[in-house]
């Protein structure tokens, strides 16, 4: 891989790690709810599950996911129920008062919680095992070990990716001051819920 080539996978790789997306919009949500700290934290999770994907990607699956239609299927409904399921929970979730200081110790979710959540909304994404597969690939040169390039594309994803968590979760937090009463919580949740299913919904019945 050349340097000019690692220099145009940069910016195009940030511009895709910046598309509001599930992930992102939970970014933001933690970052209201539970502070800027613990919604970084969460991210772990999150990129814990795109490592394994651009591993997966590397050894073959993305291919196998366009190939096969049937297989893509049941991963894209896999993905969609979760995604429902989360617009759901956060739709009627009940909610009280807002910590001022934004360090989260009020609220119900764990660490481990918020970053089981970041995974599965990652991983059941069959889209973004696709994504993977076109994109590195474009920055590959084939005349050099594939499988070490794949890598290094992989590792500077993972960074990038670290750094659209903390932005996400940085606008979050501003949001803290608006979100001082439960009834602004309420309508956050269902926002960020309306949106999450929405995202659920147009999974479920995309074509591709």
């Amino acid at each position: 891989m050349t340097l000019t080539s690692l220099l145009f996978f940069v910016p195009t790789c940030f511009a895709l790690n910046l598309v509001p997306g599930p992930n992102n919009l939970l970014s933001v949500h933690n970052g209201a709810c539970y502070g800027f700290r613990k919604a970084v934290g969460a991210g772990l999770g999150r990129e814990a599950a795109f490592a394994i994907l651009i591993v997966l990607s590397a050894l073959g699956l993305a291919a196998l996911l366009a190939a096969s239609a049937t297989f893509f299927l049941v991963v894209k409904f896999v993905g969609a129920a979760y995604l429902l399921y989360i617009a759901v929970k956060l739709w009627r979730a009940k909610v009280g008062g807002f910590d001022p200081d934004l360090s989260g110790v009020k609220h119900h979710e764990s660490l481990g919680q918020l970053m089981r959540t970041e995974f599965m909304v990652a991983i059941s994404n069959p889209k973004a095992i696709l994504i993977f597969g076109a994109l590195l690939p474009q920055f590959v040169d084939h005349t050099q070990p594939v499988a070490e390039q794949l890598l290094m594309l992989g590792g500077v994803f993972l960074v990038l990716e670290w750094g659209s968590i903390a932005l996400y979760a940085f606008m979050g937090v501003y949001l803290g001051g608006w979100l001082k009463t439960p009834r602004n919580i309420g309508r956050f949740n269902k926002f960020c819920g309306l949106f999450l299913g929405t995202a659920g919904l147009g999974l479920l019945f995309s074509r591709s």
